[in-house]
């Protein structure tokens, strides 16, 4: 016992060195800057549509998925070879598929299915002009690079992926096309294998012992020890917490959602999830995080965790989640099966909301990774949390955690315009980024989505605005500003957490009554 407490009082104090040195080496976090949006096409405050996409249509009948090899993903390419195991070679990736690139394998893949990124390349692109803009999206077109950030409206760079077997091509076109291109990580896979602080399974077991659960915030955790912990809670702290399950997963996994209850039974509630987008293994990291506060610390939080109920979905894609913990790290959707005419699987859970569904900045092919699904809410995902949100009183807030970019967004996310109530949505939303620079120090950028970032249909929070009737809805993009990306180190989850937090407990004080109206 006093072994592993030395032990991890060890791996807390390295986890504090690495973050400092990253800090000092990351990119300088100034203060958050104010939304500029080109003269030519000025945000419009426009009053949403009265329309509600909600119709949840059954799983289409695709019959059984096919696991492990011969399954063939095929993420904007050919999908590979039926038993692909080859590195970097011709006969295809994991599961028989490959993530991008006509010869197959996504730089590579072990026997056994995992998908290698060994060295492949993030490039930070500097681009200039329209010319040298459609040079690149030539690139992300044919599947010679994966976007991993697009370049905005007010800024040169783009970050792309690009697989080893593509690098030299990818260096032709970009020089012909005069795009200026920084590395930014030199070996994608040692990344990968950097990234996550491995806890053993004797050590784990010691901390359930003690704690009563695995969880900790110097690793990343697995599926089930996620879902044990919410049930710890429930079972630990019944008066308060609250498990039920929402629905299941297209893999047939469970949605578990936690409840933490206000002191009053009509207490103005929040939405809070994370972990739709399969790779951004923070999201889900620094929800827990935020679980374990608002229970374990529900007096030093206040009228936030007392005065407001909270309704937290901490995976809200359990199946791409695993996939990206055992075979693909990168991967996005989540793992609808291939359906007829496609080897591709997979639908990106944050374009099949049901406003404004299968508009800008999504897609209907099934290869790509926005992919937005065969209709609105066709994914059991989407359709559980609309089913939840729309026949659960009180509900005032819904705010969705991703990665990467530290932004803070507010709608709309479907095009470049917002609500009316955009100046409020910005009120709130400064007060959270600020909340968040004092918690942890970093720096999030606030605006509205579509104009901030890129137009992106068919999102949660749109929706959460536009058809459910949530007066603030958000959607958090997390750590870190491109040094990382994805694949940001564990010893980041804490100081990142931290302002997950923030943002949240800043967020229901504006829902809290005042004490002495809850009185």
């Amino acid at each position: 016992m006093g072994a592993l407490r030395a032990l991890l009082k060890l791996t807390v104090a390295l986890g504090l060195l690495g973050a400092a040195a990253a800090a000092a080496a990351a990119e300088p976090q100034g203060p958050a800057a104010a939304v500029e949006v080109e003269e030519a096409d000025p945000l419009r405050a426009v009053e949403p549509p009265a329309e509600d996409a909600f119709a949840p249509a059954p799983p289409a009948e695709d019959g059984p998925r096919a696991e492990g090899a011969g399954a063939g993903q095929g993420e904007g390419g050919a999908e590979g070879g039926a038993e692909g195991g080859a590195e970097g070679g011709a006969e295809g990736g994991a599961e028989g598929g490959t993530e991008g690139g006509a010869d197959g394998g996504a730089a590579g893949a072990e026997p056994e299915g995992r998908v290698l990124y060994r060295g492949a390349q993030l490039l930070r692109l500097t681009v200039e002009g329209e010319e040298q803009q459609r040079a690149v999206d030539r690139l992300v077109e044919e599947g010679e690079v994966e976007l991993w950030r697009p370049k905005l409206a007010d800024a040169a760079d783009a970050d792309v992926l690009v697989r080893r077997e593509r690098l030299e091509a990818v260096r032709r076109a970009l020089a012909e096309a005069r795009v200026a291109a920084q590395v930014v990580i030199e070996d994608l896979q040692a990344a990968i294998d950097a990234e996550n602080t491995l806890v053993s399974e004797e050590e784990l077991d010691e901390l359930q012992g003690r704690y009563g659960h695995r969880m900790e915030w110097q690793s990343y955790h697995a599926l089930k020890d996620i879902h044990q912990f919410l049930d710890f809670m429930a079972e630990t702290y019944p008066t308060l917490v609250s498990v039920s399950t929402i629905g299941t997963s297209e893999g047939g996994r469970p949605l578990k959602l936690l409840k933490i209850s206000g002191d009053r039974p009509d207490a103005p509630a929040i939405w809070v999830d994370g972990g739709i987008h399969a790779r951004e293994w923070i999201s889900p990291a620094a929800v827990t995080y935020l679980i374990n506060e608002l229970v374990l610390n529900r007096e030093q939080h206040g009228r936030a965790a007392q005065a407001v109920t909270w309704y937290v979905l901490a995976v809200v894609n359990p199946d791409g989640y695993e996939h990206s913990r055992q075979r693909d790290r990168l991967w996005r959707k989540n793992r609808r099966a291939p359906g007829a005419g496609t080897r591709c699987a997979g639908v990106d859970l944050n374009r099949n909301f049901g406003y404004k569904w299968g508009g800008a900045g999504s897609s209907r092919r099934p290869c790509d990774e926005i992919y937005a699904g065969a209709q609105a809410f066709s994914e059991p995902e989407t359709a559980a949390i609309a089913r939840f949100v729309k026949s659960t009183p009180n509900l005032k807030a819904y705010l969705s955690f991703h990665s990467y970019g530290q932004y803070v967004l507010y709608p709309w996310g479907y095009a470049r315009s917002v609500p009316p109530d955009h100046e409020e949505l910005r009120r709130v939303g400064d007060k959270m980024a600020r909340a968040m620079r004092q918690a942890a120090g970093g720096s999030y950028r606030v605006g509205p989505a579509g104009a901030t970032l890129y137009p992106a249909a068919g999102g949660s929070d749109d929706w959460a605005k536009g058809a459910a009737g949530l007066k603030y809805t958000y959607t958090v993009e997390l750590r870190d500003q491109g040094s990382y990306g994805f694949v940001l180190p564990a010893h980041l989850i804490e100081p990142t957490a931290k302002e997950a937090l923030a943002a949240a407990r800043t967020l229901a004080e504006e829902l809290a009554p005042p004490a002495a109206a809850a009185a």
